[in-house]
């Protein structure tokens, strides 16, 4: 357990190194901190298992446990590397060490953080005394705290993360060879990763066998004393109607046991021309008042899954920006499983409640959540929310973009968590004409209470409020209604809904697989591996994912069994506590009969390529589905011989039809009919299919030059007509030159959709454009849009061009806050400059250094400063004293 390494009171004189993981916690936290600290960054873990071959020192490199990177037969020792890119950080770090009294290891407080504070105590070797420092906001008081309540390095932590780390590698570096050799090169799987696509696979088969159910309603669009409202058939003669819900999804009948009416179209319409002039009597009202609790405060999965909902981003996106306001203070620390808040959290979001929204709104007592809600659930702090003793307004804080949207989502669940019940009214009313029983619901928000601030998947909470209000008029028994219109509607029953980001970490969270710190990496890996891809907001398997789940479910059950996966993680969590030794645990995992080395090898042998490469759809039997070096491609026999044909990778496996594969089969045996002859090449053109969807082909395969053209997104390959084909292929056209470089830019249609392009410049075309309609005025709108690349932020700022070293200078907020960018060079903004009030010309005096710097030459170095300085100078300068150079040289002589 971690001891306390010093009691509360004053700190020792001299001067104290502090080190943290970012250059922005670093930078927040010295304004905290006197003179006699040294802040500095660690960039991260500074050691961790090798990565490639190159980083296996040669004295081990022969050994057969190097390319693991653990030595498995000698207590699972880990062999720790520097990367090449942390070399000159340790560097920094030692140098800064010598100077000091003091060291202070401040990194985050969960297993991650402890990991790192222990490898920098193993790496850098400290003379002086050294200190753990903890905090889960990083504002004034709690970094004063921190410092003087100090405790020593919790080895069980340490060890922890340690076992989850060899673990995930002896399951990643075990189970990958094997499936380079039985399925394809390159594939990888791993604890939690295979785990998370075998649910998404899962899903997908569900969707695969499901039948879907065809049936009717029937509503009753209903007039008493001048208000309108609806009313659903409920029963016709007592037999209640059949809705989605009473069908079973794999037999598209109804569910067994059950005796209900299951409507047509014929009856429908049928009962609609009936009841149309039948007297209508309200034969029974019941209303009900119904209070709803406020939701907990965020913890890491919730707000993963709120901030999908809500703002569209992903875990990866949601994570990166919550990093980002926690390390520049604005919230509590982001990976957490705990809801509850400090007494000093309860007393800041009381008082705001009361400023923004009324006394009203505030319960007569606290609300309590309580620490722990998810099964295993570790890092036990606080929950996510605003920092410091005063919750800063989103409007107050100068934050823009995703950080402020997401800052906004936190300030409004946590001012909920503490607000009053919503309090509704339920009417329910049944009515009845000739044979019939209709049904009629409506809600009333009596009180909105927390609703007011926060409602869960919605952007806009009044709006929503208003949304949520469906309006009976008064109604009584034995009233009687008009009917003014019956509308029969058809139904038919849903698949399973495929998960998205959200849902799958609820149900990750829910079985205990992983760890919710560990989702947005996760989901990432299996997106960018090419297991997963995204269809607006839904996670598709590919026929990749399809056939290493099969191999994987069929040969090393246990490994993506979920109650396996939940165990390991229990046992994890043992190992935190102290309870369990993590090299038994290890071994009972690795070694032995049963182990995953064992098993691996013998189920090895068990695996034929061919079987493992290959899948067969429910309800396609006729037909196999391979994955091969150049994607996945379908296996038909016609008489006695074969054909295959490629699936674009855009096709899901629940949407593929018999019919859309003949169409593949029958192009492939019969060769695509040619559209017509190009009038400049006289030169076939075909409509074909490929891995990457339909595309314009000219010319014919066994031609030495073939040009090929993607079709644009949503084009129909059956509706492409000779013009069409023409137009397509001319693509990318030229639309015109460039007026601010004079280059020329052009539209056309790549693999991620329609662009337009200069200079390397890309930018995609947006939905309600076309390629085709595309024009230069059009094009130079799309350019003067600040880029918002794969990944990368948009420019907060344009400065233009650096009047010395002739590149662009602009300011962007990045991982480790704002900065100024020109090239390749980047320049972090000091103390007391913000994105708000940064100049054009500090902004050129800024990056002057850095730019000389990079200069060719060192020899040139200082001179190429002084002349940009002079540079920078003139182009700063007022306007009448940079135009009259004479001047300024009798000034200058006067000087001298």
């Amino acid at each position: 357990m971690a001891k306390k390494a010093a009691a509360s009171g004053d700190i020792e004189s001299g001067i104290k190194l502090v080190i943290v993981e970012s250059p922005t916690k670093a930078k927040t936290i010295r304004k905290f901190l006197g003179k006699d600290y040294i802040v500095e960054s660690c960039m991260g873990h500074v050691r961790d298992l090798p990565q490639s071959s190159k980083d296996i020192p040669e004295k081990v490199k022969k050994e057969k446990w190097a390319q693991l990177g653990v030595n498995v037969d000698k207590n699972f020792e880990p062999l720790y590397c520097i990367p090449k890119d942390k070399i000159k950080v340790i560097k920094n770090l030692k140098d800064k060490l010598e100077d000091a009294d003091m060291l202070f290891l401040a990194t985050d407080e969960d297993r991650e953080g402890e990991s790192i504070s222990w490898h920098l105590q193993e790496v850098l070797k400290p003379r002086v005394p050294t200190k753990r420092m903890v905090f889960h906001e990083i504002t004034k008081e709690a970094i004063q705290k921190s410092l003087k309540d100090t405790r020593e390095i919790d080895y069980n932590l340490v060890r922890a993360q340690e076992a989850r780390r060899i673990l995930d590698r002896l399951v990643g570096y075990t189970i990958s060879p094997l499936l380079w050799k039985k399925v394809a090169y390159g594939l990888s799987a791993g604890r939690v990763q295979s785990v998370a696509v075998k649910l998404i696979v899962e899903r997908e088969k569900e969707r695969i066998r499901f039948k879907k159910s065809n049936y009717y309603g029937l509503t009753a669009y209903l007039e008493k004393s001048g208000e309108g409202f609806e009313a659903k058939l409920l029963t016709v003669d007592q037999k209640r109607v059949a809705t989605g819900k009473d069908f079973d999804g794999l037999t598209g009948q109804l569910n067994a046991g059950k005796d209900l009416l299951v409507l047509d179209s014929k009856v429908a319409q049928g009962l609609a021309s009936k009841l149309q002039t039948a007297s209508w009597k309200v034969t029974e009202v019941e209303e009900k008042p119904v209070q709803r609790n406020p939701y907990a405060p965020f913890i890491t999965s919730t707000l993963q899954q709120e901030a999908n909902r809500k703002l569209g981003m992903s875990s990866r996106e949601a994570m990166q920006v919550a990093q980002k306001l926690y390390e520049q203070g604005f919230i509590t620390y982001m990976r957490t499983d705990s809801t509850s808040l400090s007494q000093e959290a309860i007393k800041a979001a009381r008082e705001a409640i009361v400023e923004k929204y009324g006394k009203d709104y505030l319960p007569a007592e606290p609300r309590i959540y309580s620490g722990k809600k998810v099964k295993g659930a570790q890092e036990a702090h606080e929950c996510i929310r605003p920092a410091g003793t005063q919750f800063q307004d989103p409007d107050a804080t100068g934050l823009i973009g995703p950080q402020l949207k997401l800052y906004d989502l936190i300030w409004k669940r946590t001012m909920a968590s503490q607000m009053t019940n919503s309090r509704q009214k339920q009417v329910s009313a049944k009515l009845s004409a000739e044979n019939t029983v209709f049904n009629a619901t409506g809600t009333t928000i009596e009180f909105p209470g927390f609703l007011r601030a926060y409602v869960e998947g919605s952007d806009d909470p009044e709006a929503d409020l208003e949304s949520r209000e469906v309006r009976l008029p008064q109604l009584k028994q034995n009233d009687s209604v008009k009917a003014e219109k019956m509308e029969p509607t058809a139904h038919e029953t849903k698949p399973p809904a495929r998960f998205t980001e959200a849902s799958l970490v609820q149900t990750m969270e829910k079985e205990g697989i992983g760890r919710p710190s560990t989702y947005a990496s996760v989901i990432g890996t299996i997106v960018d591996r090419g297991y997963v891809r995204k269809m607006g907001n839904a996670l598709v398997p590919t026929f990749t994912a399809m056939v290493v789940s099969k191999l994987l479910s069929k040969y090393l059950t246990q490994y993506v069994d979920l109650g396996f996966t939940s165990e390991m993680e229990s046992s994890l969590d043992n190992i935190a506590d102290g309870d369990l030794n993590w090299e038994k645990y290890l071994t009972s995992v690795y070694h032995g009969d049963k182990g995953l080395r064992a098993t691996v090898a013998n189920e090895e042998g068990n695996i034929n390529p061919e079987e493992a490469r290959k899948i067969k759809l429910e309800g396609l039997d006729a037909y196999e589905f391979h994955v091969g070096k150049f994607g996945a491609y379908v296996k038909t026999q016609r008489g006695e011989e074969f054909f295959n044909a490629s699936i674009p990778d855009s096709e899901a496996p629940a949407d593929v039809t018999s019919e859309s594969i003949e169409k593949l089969i029958e192009q492939k045996i019969k060769g695509a009919d040619s559209l017509g002859i190009d009038p400049k090449t006289q030169k076939k053109i075909y409509v074909l299919n490929g891995r990457y969807g339909a595309y314009v082909q000219l010319g014919e395969n066994d031609d030495e030059e073939i040009k090929r053209s993607t079709l644009p997104p949503g084009m129909d390959p059956t509706a492409v007509t000779y013009e069409m084909s023409l137009e397509i292929l001319a693509l990318p056209k030229s639309l015109g030159l460039n007026p601010g470089n004079g280059k020329d830019i052009k539209a056309g249609v790549g693999r991620f959709g329609p662009y337009v392009v200069c200079d390397g410049d890309y930018r995609s075309i947006p939905k309600h454009e076309t390629v085709f309609g595309m024009n230069l005025e059009k094009a130079l709108a799309l350019f003067a849009i600040p880029k918002k690349g794969r990944g990368k932020a948009a420019a907060l700022k344009e400065f233009g061009k650096h009047p010395a070293h002739d590149v662009e200078v602009s300011l962007f907020n990045g991982p480790y806050g704002v900065y100024l960018k020109a090239g390749k060079t980047n320049v972090g903004l000091p103390e007391g400059i913000t994105a708000d009030n940064i100049t054009k010309e500090k902004a050129f005096e800024l990056m002057n250094e850095k730019l000389a710097e990079a200069a060719p030459s060192s020899k040139k170095k200082a001179k190429g400063a002084k002349k940009a300085k002079k540079a920078v100078k003139k182009a700063t300068a007022p306007a009448e004293i940079a135009e009259a150079p004479a001047k300024k040289k009798t000034i200058t002589k006067k000087k001298k």
